[in-house]
């Protein structure tokens, strides 16, 4: 949407205020039943894998300079590479809704105000954000990311300092389900990071760094939402800054940290827009998708995002795995074609495989197995197409 090239350090700004969430806070709390150190060590192998996702999703749209939904039609066709599009604005549109409802009742919590109320002055900031523009962010942003740092570090010592351990409640999760909600964050990204990669002064540094950091600021939230659950027999976050006396501290940590991450949700939504239609303007189609998230937020039942993220992971992870086979091991280009039929066919049976997989604990999550089942698919059927077509030649 706009041509100046962002610095490594921009990038890493940007993935700082992504990962920086409530919503990757309460993630954390549902690791809780593990006790610390296996919760940790799912939290841990969940972003490995994600993270390591992410770093490749944002490569191949970096070294070619293509937004993440223009890099998908590379694998899919110009036609078949739009439903995925379609669904990017779709989730975009949910995590808008999801982000700034879990803002909006942190806040409530700490002030008095009603939701509604707090979702608006959220979709405001959110706005103003879009109206700045990525590119123009700058030293509002490095501002915005010092403080939220900083307020972080605080609820850490009174979280890790002032707790003591308690008996953990909620319900039972296997280790195999809490890597998969370790994997689902970092992944629910994927449609996105390329949007921001592509404007990279240096694509494969700022990819690296905006993995890195995203990895272990996300780790970061999960741990401070499992600790809170852990530590001090408390789920909600917004209760502990209360009871802690971080009134205005916790307030801003909440209002800011869900400004920096559903911003950048609204800003893809409009850049994935101009993959459907070169007439989309995408800041309008963000301010757009930011409305209808703040009226989502405040009229929508959002307070269980599970079955969200693995309805992500489930269309995504297998979409991902396509594009890796082709860009990375098979080096094919299906962008000329309207449709790349047999990758659609592939991503179809990814896709039902994650869902059968969800069945299954599996102790490394339901995502890696999936990526390497889809991917096999991939270099087996490229192998027999290319078979037949040295057949029909001889």
């Amino acid at each position: 949407m706009e041509s100046r090239r962002t610095t490594v350090f921009e990038n890493g700004l940007i993935w700082f205020g992504a990962a920086v969430s409530i919503a990757e806070i309460l993630t954390g709390t549902y690791f809780a039943p593990l006790g610390f150190r296996r919760g940790l060590l799912a939290i841990l192998i969940g972003h490995v894998i994600g993270c390591g996702l992410l770093f490749l999703a944002g490569l191949i749209g970096g070294q070619r300079r293509l937004s993440a939904m223009e890099t998908v039609k590379l694998s899919f066709g110009r036609i078949g590479g739009l439903f995925f599009s379609l669904l990017n604005i779709l989730q975009l549109l949910g995590w808008t809704a999801i982000m700034i409802f879990d803002g909006a009742a942190a806040a409530g919590e700490i002030l008095s105000v009603p939701t509604w109320i707090w979702c608006l002055i959220i979709g405001a900031l959110i706005l103003l954000w879009i109206m700045i523009g990525i590119q123009n962010l700058g030293k509002l942003n490095t501002i915005a990311m010092s403080a939220l740092f900083l307020l972080t570090v605080v609820l850490c010592f009174v979280i890790f300092g002032k707790g003591s351990l308690s008996s953990a409640a909620g319900d039972a999760i296997s280790f195999g389900a809490a890597v998969e909600l370790s994997v689902a964050m970092p992944l629910s990204w994927l449609p996105l990071i390329s949007d921001y990669t592509r404007e990279a002064e240096k694509p494969v540094k700022a990819t690296a760094v905006s993995a890195l950091v995203y990895g272990l600021v996300s780790c970061w939230m999960y741990v401070i939402g499992m600790g809170s659950a852990i530590f001090t027999g408390e789920s909600d976050i917004a209760l502990i800054m209360v009871k802690a006396g971080l009134g205005v501290v916790g307030l801003l940590i909440i209002v800011f940290s869900t400004v920096t991450t559903t911003f950048l949700d609204a800003w893809s939504a409009g850049i994935s827009s101009e993959a459907v239609s070169p007439k989309l303007k995408g800041k309008a189609v963000a301010a757009v998708a930011t409305i209808l998230g703040t009226l989502g937020a405040i009229f929508l039942p959002l307070a269980d995002i599970t079955d969200f993220l693995y309805l992500i992971g489930s269309v995504f992870a297998p979409m991902i795995a396509v594009q890796i086979a082709d860009t990375f091991i098979l080096k094919q280009d299906c962008g000329k074609q309207a449709f790349s039929v047999r990758n659609l066919l592939i991503w179809l049976l990814g896709f039902i495989a994650y869902r059968l997989l969800m069945r299954v604990d599996l102790i490394c999550g339901n995502t890696l197995p999936d990526m390497v089942i889809t991917i096999l698919l991939c270099v087996v059927c490229a192998k027999l197409e290319g078979k037949k077509q040295a057949g029909s030649v001889g």
